[in-house]
């Protein structure tokens, strides 16, 4: 089974971090060190994202805004188990798509 996942970029931190919320609907916010250029975010994000949830990263796939902040990624794995822990990342109950 797969999701939606639709998460805020924060390139260029001074830190990696996956968790909070911004936006209506709340999107899970990632804030990367890696800048925005060749991919080089994309590739943090995704492995930012996959050990948050204790997933194999190839086990998300960037499906819209892959050259913008805001993107919609498809996450595979148990729905109910990603569910319960990106609400713990985000710290509220989030509009799954």
């Amino acid at each position: 089974m797969s999701f939606l996942l639709e998460i805020q970029v924060r390139p260029n931190s001074s830190r990696n971090k996956v968790g909070g919320s911004v936006g209506e609907p709340p999107r899970l916010v990632v804030a990367v060190q890696a800048p925005a250029v060749d991919g080089k975010a994309n590739n943090a994000v995704i492995k930012e994202l996959a050990a948050a949830f204790n997933i194999r990263a190839r086990d998300f796939t960037i499906v819209f805004g892959e050259l913008g902040r805001d993107k919609r990624l498809l996450v595979s794995g148990d729905v109910k188990t990603l569910q319960t822990r990106l609400e713990e990342l985000m710290g509220e109950t989030p509009r799954l798509l």
